[in-house]
């Protein structure tokens, strides 16, 4: 079933899937549960993170980010991940901590979590699904891979991990959906 036809058969099926985000939970970074929708109203990028990998010097650019557009409104989710390449082995606090002095890290970090896979995290499942991503579904590639969701909880936008998120695409998406 495409996304056209889920809403000619049910108009209120698109709302009731971006809801559906804000009903998920996740434990953060120091172990306290939180829900998704304490984010509703604001413009998300959901990046699965790794401290050994590649693409890691990009928690510089994540939190570049973050800094630029948080009074506006932004937020990046961090979710370490050890699913590619073992590249995140460490606890919760030893990512914490790594994170802290390495990158100086202030975005809202989560607990390791499995981005694919039988034991996926919800969030990832509900961001990776054609049901509930039609335009972007598809699996997590590797580490880095980034959500851009707008204020009412609809996937607006999916970048791979070579995208820098102070190049030129991620934050030229960011202006158009703060803008809006």
């Amino acid at each position: 079933m495409n996304e056209s036809s889920l809403r000619m058969r049910d108009p209120d099926a698109e709302v009731r899937l971006m809801n559906a985000l804000y009903d998920i939970k996740a434990m953060d970074i120091d172990g306290t549960e939180k829900s998704l929708s304490e984010y509703q109203g604001k413009v998300l990028l959901i990046v699965n993170v790794a401290s050994k990998c590649g693409f890691t010097p990009q928690y510089k650019g994540l939190e570049t980010l973050y800094k630029r557009y948080q009074q506006r409104g932004f937020v990046v989710l961090g979710f370490p991940s050890n699913d590619f390449g073992r590249q995140e082995p460490g606890t919760d606090a030893e990512i914490k901590s790594f994170c802290d002095l390495t990158y100086g890290v202030t975005f809202p970090m989560f607990s390791k979590v499995s981005v694919k896979g039988k034991s996926i995290h919800p969030l990832f499942a509900f961001l990776t699904a054609k049901e509930t991503n039609p335009r972007f579904a598809g699996k997590i590639t590797w580490n880095f891979n980034k959500f851009l969701v707008d204020r009412a909880g609809k996937i607006v936008d999916r970048f791979d991990s070579k995208f820098e998120p102070t190049g030129d695409k991620i934050p030229r998406a960011v202006e158009e959906i703060l803008g809006r």
